[in-house]
């Protein structure tokens, strides 16, 4: 063994994961950054069109995964789909370079380009995202999973780099404004460029190291095909293969179609959201009818479903940042950061950074718990990402309350909010990722990383739902006023507006009524964040309350 491998006790290959993955996520990140404004910029497209293509690309991209994470279990195995998955998003950032080099001259073919980069980027992220993170799990034998809380925080902290970098670079090499504030709508290829290099880097560092270090500790290759398996790599007992019988399979497809004629027909969920929501469900049930599993195995599966089922409440408030907290950082803000007027959508850029920061004491803290035998298990920590998130907005439904309608929310809050909720991150999704990898069958693996992403999908379902009870902010009132209109007595019910004031207030964007949650009228932004005190803070103690059974449902494992 090397020396820096006994410093840091974690396998070399983690490391040439973490860079592969670093780069993946600069590459997804940066153009996420300016896609919605190149689609309205550049190919012309409405506000709310470009949003829903947003919304529905986000979706698809976690719900790929499973269809990912089946074709490496059965058949390519985890490297071959990387490389493959790698390719295919650094060819769609390629295409939409292409896009956004043609608009000018020939909008149609532009146009084609663009959702032909989607489709593109939507698979390859489907065949990268699930296998990468099985492979941290495969690094680490048996003996040694309980280091996989630590490896995975380790990963997650590349995860967010990668993050940071991608918003910062793609922004400043796309997104450019003249002196004026007049926007070069030709600047947008050079962001999609970039993103383009950086996922062609990453899968290049994969394709030179994996032999050399994403190995074994005997030195044997892992994530290989499937065909090549070797027993060794089981746990005693423990099946190679799947076994889903052709009854199981039909019934799957059965339930599939029954689950998306009840949640597009009767919840009103439109098509994206419809596949997501009966994909995942079905998939689930499909993998726990496998006649293979032992009891021992199907309970651990178990786990991951309870476990993913309380991570979409979690990802529901967590995802806020892009919406909800957006506009209030732009409406209702004093974002004067040091005397500079920080932009709206770069306050969310903290959240990075803080993961940057704090994912290597966090790791340090895990391995300090478990070298004195008090390491929490992994719900436990889940349950504390709850408890942290719920009391982020509890501090800042706390400092609303008296703003009135003009009064200024201090950015500091905004920011401890991000520091609050990057501890909640980092006792939550670093370790679901590393859960899963404990407690998954081998012969399931990738798939299971498929349906815990789907949890990632719900909540972000979940989040521009709840995003879209936001009540008014103080900028409507003022607005309002300015058009002789007193927003508050419409509201309150105290006047009633005429056919003509409607019409002026729905030109301005603004509602002429409160928004409606469970039955409850939200009248302002402190009960607007309760909604998320409540439902974040009964998930943390359910989960906290379930531990003990979840505890000896896991077998063992940590």
């Amino acid at each position: 063994m090397s020396e820096a491998a006994v410093k840091t006790g974690h396998p070399k290959g983690l490391w040439v994961l973490f860079g592969t993955e670093m780069w993946e996520r600069f590459n997804f990140y940066g153009m996420r950054a300016i896609l919605t404004l190149f689609l309205v910029n550049s190919l012309m497209m409405k506000e709310e069109d470009a949003s829903l293509i947003y919304g529905g690309f986000l979706g698809l991209c976690y719900l790929t995964p499973m269809l990912g994470g089946f074709i490496a279990d059965r058949f390519f195995g985890n490297r071959n789909c990387i490389l493959l998955g790698g390719l295919m998003m650094a060819i769609g950032q390629f295409l939409l370079f292409a896009s956004a080099s043609v608009f000018g001259t020939n909008l149609s073919l532009a146009n084609l380009l663009m959702w032909s980069a989607l489709g593109i980027i939507i698979f390859g992220n489907g065949f990268f995202k699930p296998n990468i993170s099985s492979m941290v799990g495969s690094l680490y034998p048996k003996q040694e999973k309980s280091k996989l809380d630590t490896a995975f925080t380790i990963f997650y902290m590349g995860i967010n780099l990668g993050a940071f970098l991608g918003q910062l670079i793609c922004p400043i090499v796309g997104d450019v404004k003249d002196a004026e504030g007049i926007r070069d709508i030709h600047a947008f290829k050079y962001g999609f460029l970039a993103a383009s290099i950086a996922m062609l880097i990453g899968t290049a560092i994969f394709y030179v190291l994996k032999d050399k270090y994403v190995v074994t500790p005997e030195g044997r290759p892992l994530g290989g095909l499937p065909s090549k398996n070797e027993a060794s790599d089981f746990e005693e007992g423990e099946s190679q293969k799947a076994v889903f019988s052709q009854k199981a399979l039909i019934t799957a497809g059965i339930v599939f179609m029954a689950l998306g004629a009840v949640i597009h027909f009767v919840f009103d969920q439109n098509l994206i959201y419809t596949l997501i929501y009966s994909s995942g469900l079905t998939l689930a049930g499909l993998i726990v009818s496998d006649t293979s599993l032992t009891k021992v195995e199907r309970d651990r599966i178990f786990v991951i479903y309870i476990v993913a089922f309380f991570i979409i409440f979690f990802w529901a408030a967590f995802e806020q940042a892009g919406s909800s907290l957006t506009f209030i950082a732009d409406n209702q803000t004093d974002r004067s950061f040091f005397g500079w007027n920080m932009p709206p959508s770069m306050v969310q850029i903290f959240n990075g950074l803080f993961v940057v920061a704090f994912a290597i004491p966090f790791s340090m803290l895990w391995d300090y718990l478990r070298s004195k035998d008090r390491e929490p298990i992994s719900p436990m920590k889940q349950a504390f990402g709850l408890a942290l998130i719920a009391l982020s907005y509890f501090i800042i439904a706390h400092n609303v309350k008296d703003l009135g309608n003009n009064g200024l929310l201090a950015i500091k809050w905004l920011i401890l909010l991000y520091l609050i909720q990057t501890c909640a991150e980092l006792c939550l999704s670093p370790i679901g990722l590393s859960l899963v990898g404990k407690l998954s069958p081998k012969r399931f693996s990738s798939l299971l990383y498929g349906v815990f992403f789907l949890s990632n999908a719900s909540g972000y379902a979940l989040a521009g739902t709840l995003g879209s009870i936001m009540p008014a902010t103080g900028d409507k009132f003022i607005k309002a006023k300015e058009l002789g209109i007193d927003l508050q007595a419409v509201l309150d019910k105290t006047i009633t507006p005429t056919a003509e004031q409607l019409k002026v207030l729905a030109a301005n964007q603004i509602s002429d009524h409160n928004p409606v949650f469970a039955g409850f009228e939200i009248h302002n932004l402190y009960e607007f964040f309760m909604v998320f005190v409540v439902l974040t803070g009964l998930a943390a103690i359910i989960l906290f309350s379930l531990t003990p059974f979840l505890k000896k449902m896991m077998h063992g494992v940590r």
